[in-house]
């Protein structure tokens, strides 16, 4: 059945166009091929930017990595591929690493474009692209999700440079503050070590009381 379409539409291929099964298959190649160098040279002015930006950016050599040392989260938002000029970072677990290399993924209009300058551990553990998980907090987590998280860490160590860690804040609490009190407090009701006590010069007058009023 198969065999008898076929020739039935060589037949007809003949008849109308004139031309050879091959050659008008090979015709219908070129069309395709000409039509599709055509419209990748009048699509969008917008993809064509963006082809030409992205291919640019790997053909550009990129700087060596600047060492950071310890810098606060703050600091760290600074390196979101926003500025082109600055190298794009990323932390996790504390460990701030130099992604550059791979700004068609971290950088703006990437897919993990979110989580350039910052500390995206618990994201990467949960794979979540919410706002709350965007933080270095893994408090909480599952072992499976902490199991990600290290091979998240694996491959950064493996492949990027680690160029600084983020810096911790130490909280003040309330217990400094009532040591402090309490020692001012003891401070205070310490006897004087120049003079007696009033309690010993009270019970001084007692004593010379008693003895005037045995004489009498």
């Amino acid at each position: 059945m198969a065999l008898q379409l076929w020739e039935t539409l060589k037949e007809e291929i003949t008849e109308y166009t004139g031309l050879s099964p091959a050659a008008f298959f090979t015709v219908l190649a070129l069309l395709w091929a000409i039509y599709y160098v055509i419209t990748g040279l009048f699509g969008s002015s917008d993809d064509h930017h963006r082809r030409s930006r992205a291919l640019e950016e790997q053909m550009e050599p990129l700087p060596p990595p600047v060492q950071l040392g310890e810098t606060s989260e703050a600091e760290l938002k600074q390196y979101d591929g926003s500025d082109p000029k600055k190298p794009l970072l990323m932390a996790i677990k504390g460990q701030i690493y130099d992604v550059s290399q791979s700004r068609m993924f971290y950088g703006p209009g990437g897919p993990y474009a979110l989580f350039a300058g910052k500390d995206a551990s618990r994201a990467l553990a949960k794979m979540s692209f919410e706002e709350n998980d965007l933080t270095g907090d893994i408090s909480g987590l599952g072992s499976f999700e902490l199991d990600a998280l290290q091979d998240w860490e694996y491959k950064f160590m493996s492949k990027y440079v680690k160029v600084g860690t983020i810096k911790k804040t130490v909280p003040v609490t309330q217990g400094d503050d009532t040591g402090e009190a309490s020692g001012a407090a003891e401070s205070d009701v310490k006897p004087a070590e120049d003079g007696p006590s009033q309690s010993a010069v009270v019970g001084n007058e007692e004593k010379s009381s008693a003895a005037d009023a045995k004489e009498e």
